[in-house]
């Protein structure tokens, strides 16, 4: 099988991590360019895009056979094909693309149409990964629930309550995470978190997704957190 990345750099290098190439006899091409040519995409290849949810009009670059999984963190399956103006679609799949969260053992996705499990069962067994499968939601599971953590421990120290020392180390202690809220949001992205809380508030309107302004304020400046 082949497969077609479109994604920056950053993105590039953690895809080649999950899926080493040669394995499971799978080759890739990593596309830089927003629109691809006839000649980049065959029928036969798989594509992971990590960019179509900020362009959905370009959904429209693909044909129905097509296999195409999207970067769905920020943008809901069913939201980014009603934004496309497309009736049809390709075999659409959301994916967990986020920094740090994608080469994982398990992918997260998610199905726009439920009659594609069979097919995502098969691309996932050819590209030799486990998946879960979660709703076509906004935040999706995992960035969902570690962006409120990390919503939390930015009001923690707004307060002053704690440090950012005191607070990931006591993450990592009391629940066994790999990383503390902050070395988290480092790794993933100040502007990432930001994002999905962001859609979250939208969607929900719960008070727990509503942005700390600490967190806001590192955003707009484009800082990270001092560890």
């Amino acid at each position: 099988m082949h497969i077609l990345v479109l994604s920056g750099d950053e993105m590039a290098t953690e895809f080649q991590q999950k899926f080493p190439e040669g394995a499971n006899g799978n080759t890739y091409t990593f596309l830089h360019s927003r629109h691809l040519t006839d000649d980049q995409l065959k029928p036969g290849n798989v594509v992971f895009d990590f960019l179509l949810h900020e362009e959905p009009e370009r959904l429209g670059d693909y044909a129905p056979h097509q296999v195409v999984f999207c970067q769905a963190v920020t943008k809901q399956l069913a939201a980014l094909v009603h934004a496309s103006g497309f009736d049809t679609c390709c075999t659409l799949f959301g994916f967990n693309g986020l920094p740090t969260l994608f080469n994982r053992p398990v992918l997260e996705v998610s199905l726009y149409k439920q009659s594609d499990a069979e097919k995502l069962h098969q691309v996932c067994e050819q590209l030799g990964t486990e998946y879960q499968v979660v709703d076509d939601r906004a935040g999706m599971a995992t960035p969902r629930i570690l962006c409120m953590i990390i919503n939390e421990a930015c009001y923690t120290l707004q307060e002053g309550t704690a440090s950012i020392q005191d607070i990931d180390l006591g993450m990592k202690l009391g629940t066994n995470y790999p990383h503390g809220p902050f070395e988290w949001a480092n790794a993933i992205g100040i502007a990432n978190v930001y994002k999905v809380l962001e859609v979250m508030y939208e969607d929900t309107k719960e008070e727990r997704y509503k942005i700390c302004p600490l967190l806001k304020t590192k955003y707009l400046r484009g800082e990270k957190f001092e560890l």
